[in-house]
């Protein structure tokens, strides 16, 4: 066991943990941060999609001995009050159905606007792509990001 200090939506913490925990159980089980979710646990799915300095990372398999002096967003720190304009725009594209997947999505959204304010559709669907949805609503996520460029 090793003591981890971490920055996570702005905030530091402690905790222990062995040096090969996933982040997302750190987050889940150590910090009681929920929002982000366990789907396949092989970074294959994005559910556990968080920011890492930005960029969208898969917290199933980055141990949290990796994340060091790294700025961790997770859902939960997205936007104060749910607020962010891909968050405003799941809601007005409907987007989301069982919800499972919506936080990773979200925050994969949320990078590539970052990265690339306005995606080609070639582009939103490359990034996408890589997480997935038990619902199939992959049309209204495309849309969803489409609105939310237009809204930045």
């Amino acid at each position: 066991m090793a003591l981890y200090k971490l920055l996570i939506n702005g905030k530091s913490y402690q905790t222990e943990a062995e040096a090969d925990t996933p982040l997302l159980w750190v987050l889940r089980d150590h910090l009681g941060l929920y929002g982000t979710k366990y789907g396949c646990g092989i970074a294959q799915c994005g559910a556990c999609t968080v920011h890492l300095n930005g960029e969208a990372t898969r917290s199933c398999m980055l141990p949290v001995s990796a994340v060091g002096a790294s700025k961790v967003t997770t859902i939960e720190g997205l936007s104060k009050n749910g607020d962010h304009p891909v968050q405003k725009a799941w809601d007005a594209v409907d987007v989301a159905q069982c919800g499972y997947c919506q936080a990773g999505q979200i925050m994969t959204a949320a990078a590539l606007l970052k990265r690339k304010p306005n995606p080609t559709d070639a582009e939103i669907e490359a990034t996408m792509s890589g997480n997935l949805c038990r619902c199939g609503t992959y049309h209204r996520i495309k849309e969803a990001v489409k609105v939310a460029a237009k809204t930045k």
